[in-house]
């Protein structure tokens, strides 16, 4: 396949090529440029899109798609195992349901890949999954990475949860205490069982728990922890800094507040949702502002639908409301394509329009970011989806 004639916002260091061409074979970007270097390139298939821009497929950074289904209540609600505060065992892979009508919506919104996660009920909620759109029977075929992130929580949820059961935790100390104590077990787990294994020695008794965590611990997989207030921040990070940990901060509703501190910590945060009311107590000080300035502080940013809170098809449009308060065109760009893959650690498969990288492209006649936009087309590893 060839695109020609279009405006391209690569996402990468070179910028918004004004009038270029993307060669596509086998579902990856063979070549991009400017029409002028374009090589004498025999395709069957050639896409003129003269006077469209062209984008890179946007990445969501954290989201329930396919996890909690759209529409439905408990019987489509499999993201929150509400039996044990710590279940990094569980995994959204099982819980995945392609044929969620989220998974369409997303493409409607040029949203071609997702970091779907369970909820943030437990303190240790279980094991993310970076996944392509589109319906598919073989959900590992479409998944990224089927584990590289795990889900922390802080805060208001587990508080809620645990509450009524009159089980820890019941308090925001009690959260950090839960993690801290399983984050402990599981590093000595692991010392023990690497320390047997040099030794050719028979190691620990078997700890499903303790092995899932393992990869958090070796910086392997990523710990993102769910806080919306300023102190849960804080919390999180003295738990990162305690165990080493590769962390992401999601929501971050308070971030703005403490943006320089963020910065310096040199946490990435996923702001949003904030295309809605004030729903809980801890979101009292949401601000759309908060991409623009945790940004400015120069903080990794992205933007986020929390679908289905908000509709993952909105995720453009969050970040046309973020422009609108005070957030650059460009970096607002990079907020839900090349900054997002990097927090999902996919940016070396999708993010921008860069040649060896999955041809996840989305095609506007006009600016994606307008409440009045919507996809001419959308391709996925190089096929049209929409």
């Amino acid at each position: 396949m060839l695109i020609t004639n279009a405006k391209i916002y690569t996402m990468e260091a070179c910028g918004v090529i004004e009038n270029g061409f993307i060669h596509v074979q086998d579902g990856k970007i063979a070549a991009v440029g400017p029409m002028a270097d374009m090589p004498d390139l025999k395709e069957e298939e050639v896409i003129d899109v003269a006077g469209k821009n062209v984008f890179p497929g946007f990445v969501e950074a954290h989201c329930h798609v396919g996890v909690e289904d759209e529409g439905l209540n408990f019987e489509g609600n499999d993201g929150n195992e509400i039996t044990d505060p710590t279940t990094p065992t569980v995994r959204a892979l099982d819980s995945y349901y392609s044929l969620d009508r989220a998974c369409d919506d997303a493409l409607y919104g040029g949203v071609t890949t997702v970091l779907t996660t369970p909820g943030s009920a437990n303190p240790i909620g279980g094991q993310m999954m970076t996944i392509k759109m589109g319906t598919s029977d073989d959900v590992e075929q479409k998944a990224i990475h089927t584990f590289n992130s795990m889900k922390f929580a802080l805060g208001e949820n587990p508080k809620r949860c645990y509450n009524g059961r009159k089980q820890t935790p019941m308090t925001r100390m009690g959260s950090a205490s839960v993690i801290r104590e399983q984050l402990e077990k599981a590093r000595r787990y692991m010392i023990e069982k690497e320390n047997a294994e040099k030794k050719g020695e028979k190691g620990p008794a078997y700890d499903a728990k303790c092995e899932a965590l393992i990869p958090v611990l070796k910086r392997e997989v990523r710990a993102h922890f769910h806080c919306h207030r300023s102190d849960d921040i804080m919390t999180a990070i003295r738990i990162g800094k305690e165990f080493n940990l590769d962390q992401v901060i999601v929501h971050g509703t308070e971030g703005y507040l403490i943006a320089d501190t963020l910065a310096k910590a040199n946490v990435p945060v996923i702001t949003g949702p904030y295309l809605s009311n004030r729903s809980k107590p801890e979101c009292t000080n949401l601000s759309p502002k908060n991409p623009a300035i945790l940004t400015q502080a120069g903080c990794l940013t992205a933007i986020c639908t929390d679908h289905p809170v908000i509709p993952i098809h909105y995720l453009p449009l969050c970040a046309g409301i973020a422009v609108k308060e005070g957030l650059d065109y460009m970096k607002a760009l990079e907020c839900i394509t090349i900054n997002a893959a990097k927090i999902a650690c996919v940016d070396d498969r999708v993010g921008s329009i860069k040649v060896g990288k999955d041809a996840d492209l989305t095609i506007y006649d006009g600016d994606p970011l307008s409440v009045y936009a919507v996809p001419e087309a959308v391709f996925v590893d190089g096929k049209r989806v929409r």
